[in-house]
């Protein structure tokens, strides 16, 4: 069982969720705004928090940026709006999915239950590996990127699509395949959320970005 909070303005979207999640044996929290969602998270731990991005008061983006500033639990943002540059914000916020409106409640919690298996496989003692190519290192077993040996922030799912490129590196790996072990859950023929998180990373590898090679019709390589 895990701790879900479901953060909407809509009372018949937190319904439904809350509906699925507890079907599933989970034990869900509401708020109905984004502040009521950072106080909340300032007083209890939550295992993940699926939370609506347009809101009164605090919207979706600004409450996980105070969020993210006491605790790293894993966000899947909720929006009605599938533009790429709400995409990217909310990637660069540390936002580890987006779901867009109408969505199914099926998907939904096919991805939760996803992030959350990805999230349980850290708990192990890790296998210590350092990758370096030029002046790019990647410290799998510290989870740190360093680039000219200055340390990288990325988001989460960068450090994941990263390692999981470099892990594999000189594989031509295809969309369906990034998207399935990266991600952990069936492809499900929205492969733009692959395509900006690989545009999030070539801009933070910034002169290291040509190691991303893309396999026109295939997907990426990561080449050495």
């Amino acid at each position: 069982m895990y701790r879900i909070l479901v953060v909407d303005d809509e009372e018949k979207i937190r319904t439904m969720i809350k509906k699925y999640a507890v079907f599933e044996g989970h034990e869900v929290s509401e708020a109905q705004d984004g502040m009521e969602a950072v106080e909340v998270c300032r007083s209890e731990a939550f295992d993940i928090i699926i939370m609506d991005v347009m809101m009164p008061e605090l919207d979706g983006f600004s409450a996980c940026r105070e969020i993210r500033k006491f605790c790293d639990t894993p966000v899947l943002m909720l929006s009605a709006r599938g533009e790429e540059y709400d995409k990217i914000h909310g990637f660069e916020l540390g936002v580890d999915d987006y779901v867009v409106k109408p969505f199914s409640p099926k998907e939904l919690m096919m991805r939760v239950s996803a992030i959350l298996k990805r999230s349980a496989r850290g708990d192990g003692e890790p296998q210590r590996e350092i990758v370096s190519i030029g002046g790019l290192t990647v410290d799998f077993t510290g989870r740190v990127v360093t680039i000219d040996s200055e340390r990288v922030d990325m988001s989460p799912k960068e450090y994941d699509l990263l390692f999981y490129m470099v892990k594999n590196r000189g594989i031509a790996l295809t969309r369906e395949k990034l998207i399935s072990d990266v991600w952990g859950y069936d492809f499900y023929g929205d492969d733009r959320t692959l395509d900006t998180h690989i545009k999030l990373l070539r801009r933070t590898l910034g002169g290291y970005s040509g190691h991303i090679v893309t396999l026109r019709g295939v997907g990426y390589r990561f080449e050495e």
